[in-house]
């Protein structure tokens, strides 16, 4: 199994936004700690500031979200979702930029973790 991990500052908010806005399906939550969110069969786990995950390394570093590493979620339509997001409050990084293989977005989730969003050519 590979799941991917983000560090979120509020779980229920990191779940609203997945489940209500992203179309993940929420699959275990264990309080404000944690969460597995699951969309096409690939869990993203959400871990708040009172999971194992966001403990302090032993020199003092402390684990925290936002960076540019992110998972990418194809859409069908990438205007339309833009515009979706956009009116429902989410925060874009830049606009869609255009490559040889599709077109891409980067946007946050409310912890600042980057999403991207992908149509492919």
């Amino acid at each position: 199994m590979v799941a991917f991990r983000y560090l979120v500052e509020n779980v229920d908010d990191a779940v609203a936004f997945y489940a209500g806005l992203l179309g993940f399906d929420l699959e275990q939550q264990m309080g404000p700690a944690f969460a597995i969110v699951v969309l096409d069969d690939k869990p993203l786990w959400l871990s708040g500031p009172a999971s194992s995950a966001a403990r302090s390394m032993p020199d003092g570093a402390k684990p925290e979200p936002g960076g540019w590493n992110r998972i990418a979620l194809e859409v069908d339509d990438i205007e339309a979702e833009v515009t979706r997001l956009r009116q429902a409050g989410v925060r874009f990084r830049g606009e869609v930029v255009v490559g040889p293989g599709g077109s891409q977005i980067v946007l946050e989730d409310p912890s600042g973790n980057a999403v991207e969003l992908f149509q492919p050519s």
